[in-house]
């Protein structure tokens, strides 16, 4: 083997764990250190957590640091001792100051075909916008958000009725691919700069952003597909909505409409298309199937589901 990439790695959640997996799994590369968010509370009983990426590290016996900042007095020294011929990042959370950009060339593991979706939730953009295809992209960084010339692309065709898990488990693995081969072949790479004419940015995800009011059917199942897990599709009185199937995209009914039953699916309208639901749960109360909600409630055909 003519080369060992000695590597310091950055990033945080399950995604940059896959990447940092297959880091640790080639002949070929040596991650020397990795940087992480601070352990973070989770759950309603506000558990302390380390991230994914910290637990693979410490599994694998590589140091790891959680500064609150890169700037913090320390880091960028830990970072520069590791002399790194890359230093790779993958969803980290934090901005990197100019001076660790110095070190080595810092190559970012961005989960959207840019310069379309730079910033926070571009995988829930693209469901969100309906896109046809989405991909990873690796990048130079520098100082900007995501701005850097493109060192290559994976794209992906979207199945219509994909959500956000089975999309980020498949942009997962094209990152890894992605991650491997832009390394290997840094040399010969041209970096191509982003066209900023084509740019657009994405901003973080807020609870808010999932309350629906059944005014279009093709936006509400779109939210559907992109805030699964976290914060899901509601209604304005807290009732959450799950097994979500989109009818049909233009015909008009009154919004929330319950045009009738199949099975123990609920048939709804919207001012603009209609959807199939199969399951709510009311805020405070267990899901139970969408006819069950109805006859619990007396809600006929021609009532409004909410």
């Amino acid at each position: 083997m003519d080369k060992i990439y000695n590597i310091v790695y950055m990033g945080t959640p399950h995604y940059a764990k896959e990447i940092l997996s297959i880091l640790i799994e080639a002949e070929d590369m040596n991650v020397s250190l990795v940087l992480t968010q601070p352990d973070r509370p989770v759950g309603r009983k506000k558990v302390l957590t380390p991230p994914p990426v910290k637990v693979l590290a410490e599994a694998h016996g590589i140091k790891v640091l959680q500064p609150n900042r890169l700037s913090e007095e320390g880091i960028e020294d830990a970072i520069r001792a590791q002399n790194p011929d890359f230093i790779i990042v993958a969803a980290f959370g934090q901005i990197l100051p100019q001076s660790i950009l110095n070190i080595a060339p810092c190559i970012n593991l961005h989960a959207s075909l840019l310069p379309q979706y730079r910033g926070a939730s571009p995988v829930q953009q693209s469901l969100l916008n309906g896109d046809e295809k989405t991909g990873v992209t690796s990048m130079l960084m520098e100082a900007g958000l995501d701005t850097g010339p493109m060192l290559g692309k994976i794209t992906f065709v979207i199945p219509e009725d994909m959500r956000l898990f089975a999309l980020m488990e498949q942009l997962t693995q094209d990152a890894c691919s992605l991650t491997l081969s832009t390394v290997r072949n840094f040399d010969t790479i041209v970096p191509e700069p982003q066209d900023e004419s084509r740019a657009s940015l994405c901003k973080k995800i807020k609870k808010s952003d999932g309350q629906i009011d059944f005014e279009d059917a093709g936006v509400i199942y779109n939210k559907y597909r992109a805030f699964e897990g976290w914060p899901g599709i509601f209604a304005e009185n807290g009732t959450k909505f799950d097994d979500v199937h989109l009818l049909e995209r233009e015909k008009p009914h009154r919004a929330g409409e319950i045009l009738g039953f199949e099975g123990e699916s609920a048939l709804v309208g919207c001012t603009r298309g209609s959807l199939k639901i199969g399951r709510l749960q009311p805020a405070s109360k267990k899901t139970m199937s969408a006819k069950a909600y109805c006859v619990g409630r007396g809600l006929k055909v021609g009532d409004t589901i909410v």
